[in-house]
């Protein structure tokens, strides 16, 4: 398993969450190496912590800071243009990670190996689906979450991310040709690596949630208190946190003067923790040691992404905990929450009177945040622990899924 990003300890959410979650059930049956590189906040202890799960650890220094100014940024772009690999990804390559999987694979030493986003890929040569299986891991796909942040104008640099979005198309399109199996987390980006490669085998493996880590609620404590969740040093979050807290909970303060919001994430951005200075009816937390018990102590969690694709294991740790959702169309990818075929699971919203209108039906209708929560957590036990999850990426990397029967 080729992970840029250090794995452990799972909690850090994100990319750390579902690799690890993955590969435990795995490694139990399997004799597993994992490749990662460290970075400056990997300790000692979580070392120690992710060796006890694998036979083999091998880790690499994470490359040095990327260089400032214009210049070098032409020159990325230069060589994004020239090879066709994007500067983060670039960025994160070591010739010595390189060199170890070469003289792995000359030497016969794995069977299969996986990609644990798609960063990875940069790793693989096309040449060795021919000895082993490959299987390539996309978290969301880079070339429709470009796309979509320039349609929705929540773009960091709309300039940069219109010149970079037909050079990602081709990057995504040639990456996914170099391996024997394709796994994505949502029915969209299984469509778009489709449209990319039609003869493509892709899977979806959703992202899913440990319930020992997320226990559902004892009880609704009722209230007025919202909560949302999430990395708030990345701009997907942090977008969503200045919306919500600027433009829908001012309003809703209005009709409900005692509600209170509450911003939950490691390494808080300035303009985030700049919001409780405008409303004092916001806290922001920064790193907690139990995300589950501000879900447990929420009225309402929210999840009012405006960018960002792929399945959200916020909002998949919001229901097991038994948190009532409302969340836009972003939030809720890939979770089937509102439609006739299942009973209700969330409340959607993308505008600002449907927040208004679905947080407030919410806070006032108790027997309503019960059967979402209830519903929801069934959903969680039924579709989305790791272990079932597990399996079925077992499956593919032994080459024993069979794509009609076990994608249901």
């Amino acid at each position: 398993m080729l992970s840029a990003t250090f794995p452990y300890p799972p909690t850090k959410g994100g990319t750390h969450n579902r690799t690890f979650n993955l590969l435990q059930p795995i490694a139990l049956r399997h004799q597993v190496t994992l490749l990662t590189q460290r970075a400056e906040d990997v300790t000692e202890e979580d070392i120690a912590g992710l060796r006890q799960w694998v036979d083999e650890l091998i880790i690499f220094p994470r490359p040095q800071a990327v260089k400032a100014g214009i210049l070098a940024k032409i020159q990325r772009f230069g060589q994004f243009i020239l090879k066709g690999t994007p500067p983060n990804v670039l960025f994160l390559y070591s010739h010595e990670m390189q060199t170890w999987i070469d003289d792995a694979v000359a030497a016969g030493k794995f069977e299969a190996i996986t990609c644990e986003h798609s960063v990875n890929e940069i790793y693989i040569r096309p040449q060795w689906q021919q000895k082993l299986t490959t299987i390539i891991d996309i978290h969301s796909s880079i070339y429709r979450t470009c796309k979509n942040q320039l349609e929705t104008n929540t773009s960091e640099n709309p300039k940069r991310d219109r010149l970079f979005l037909p050079l990602l198309r081709r990057y995504e399109q040639q990456s996914i040709r170099k391996f024997s199996h394709v796994v994505v987390t949502t029915d969209e980006d299984e469509q778009q690596m489709r449209r990319f490669v039609p003869n493509a085998q892709v899977t979806v493996i959703p992202n899913g949630v440990d319930l020992d880590t997320f226990p559902y609620r004892e009880k609704d404590l009722g209230g007025y208190n919202l909560v949302f969740v999430g990395g708030l040093d990345y701009f997907v979050n942090i977008d969503a946190a200045c919306f919500f807290a600027t433009e829908v909970f001012p309003q809703l303060q209005q009709q409900f003067p005692d509600a209170t919001l509450t911003l939950v994430g490691s390494k808080p951005a300035p303009e985030v923790q700049a919001l409780t200075e405008q409303n004092p009816a916001i806290t922001v937390t920064g790193r907690v040691p139990s995300i589950a018990q501000y879900l447990h102590q929420a009225t309402v969690a929210v999840a009012p992404l405006r960018t960002g694709f792929g399945m959200k294991i916020k909002t998949l740790e919001y229901m097991a905990a038994g948190t009532p959702v409302v969340g836009s169309d972003r939030g809720l990818e890939g979770i089937e929450v509102d439609s006739d075929r299942v009973p209700l699971r969330a409340l959607r919203a993308n505008t600002i009177e449907q927040y208004l209108q679905a947080i407030a039906t919410l806070l006032t209708n108790p027997c309503l945040r019960a059967e979402l929560a209830s519903n929801a957590r069934t959903m969680i036990e039924q579709e989305y622990t790791y272990l079932s999850l597990a399996n079925r990426y077992e499956k593919i990397i032994t080459g024993s899924y069979n794509l009609i029967t076990d994608q249901k």
